[in-house]
């Protein structure tokens, strides 16, 4: 927890040192009545002593008095802000390799159902954008906040040769611009979540994308999905089964040099969890707010409370 006027919790000494004068008169009152009475007389004549509800009034008001010097430093808290006018870009592979089922039903599959219920996870002012690539990338749907069309283009992907994840970066960026600037001539803020099998392949090299990546400021969160031993069918010759392992230092390479977070994920639970920190990481921002009312309302029940205790067993408010 942070104060904005940390310096107001001096006054804090001044409660501490009222509870210091409260302990110190309620001894020297009990000196003083051992010292002056009559004992054996006081405990026939005089009514029960109150014991601890007598100091429970005084109790309160003092944590009081402390929660309302806290509140009155203007304590601060921090909460998750949705993100707006912010944009990603979702570049999914369907790559021939997502055939494999080693991850069930198969990996095209679990991607397309993990993909969709990523969209739920973003606040809705968030644009998102879909780009699908194997041997080449295209602009599914451009930047929006029609999280239905995004689901459409992401039911609608196909596979196809080859794997071009140079080109997938490179058409993202290119989707990322598209987007208008704010009032002040400002871009949004932006970043690529790229999910993939399997190693580039085809068009301009990762080191050339993620160059371009870095140039335009815009994070690369990759995922490495499925397993080492997925495989699939030779296309060519359907009896030859070819092994499709999952490139994952290549993948981690582009997120760390464009500074984003790079996942593996083997099953489609363990992308949802993916997709799901993405989505807390990049949708929402974390911003200090005042937590001033909490402590003053509570300690306004604090005072409520020892108003009530000291009414009821003595009679008058404290």
């Amino acid at each position: 927890m942070n104060f904005l006027s940390p310096y107001r919790l001096l006054v804090l000494v001044g409660v501490a040192a009222l509870a210091g004068i409260y302990l110190v008169v309620q001894r020297r009152r009990k000196v003083y009545a051992v010292k002056f009475t009559n004992i054996d007389l006081l405990d026939r004549v005089a009514p029960r002593k109150p014991g601890w509800r007598r100091h429970l009034p005084a109790a309160l008001f003092l944590v009081a008095l402390a929660t309302l010097t806290v509140g009155f430093a203007q304590p601060t808290r921090e909460t998750q802000v949705p993100r707006e006018r912010a944009t990603i870009i979702l570049a999914i592979d369907t790559s021939l390799s997502m055939m494999a089922d080693d991850v069930a039903p198969t990996r095209i599959d679990a991607a397309k159902s993990a993909a969709a219920s990523f969209l739920d996870v973003l606040p809705p002012k968030i644009n998102v954008g879909l780009v699908l690539f194997n041997g080449n990338a295209a602009v599914r749907v451009a930047p929006t906040t029609d999280r239905d069309a995004v689901r459409r283009g992401i039911e609608s992907a196909e596979l196809g040769e080859r794997t071009a994840i140079g080109e997938a970066i490179f058409t993202s960026l290119e989707a990322i611009s598209s987007v208008p600037a704010d009032d002040e001539n400002t871009a949004p803020p932006a970043r690529i979540v790229l999910m993939s099998d399997g190693s580039n392949t085809y068009g301009r090299p990762n080191e050339e994308a993620t160059q371009a990546a870095i140039d335009a400021a815009v994070p690369v969160s990759t995922i490495g999905f499925g397993t080492d031993e997925g495989t699939i069918a030779d296309p060519s010759a359907p009896w030859v089964t070819v092994p499709v392992p999952v490139d994952r230092d290549s993948l981690e390479t582009i997120a760390t040099e464009t500074d984003g977070t790079y996942f593996s994920a083997f099953t489609e639970g363990q992308l949802r969890d993916v997709y799901q920190d993405i989505g807390s990481s990049i949708g929402y921002t974390t911003e200090e707010v005042d937590a001033s009312a909490w402590f003053i309302g509570g300690a306004l029940i604090l005072l409520l409370a020892t108003s009530a205790f000291s009414m009821a067993w003595f009679s008058r408010l404290p």
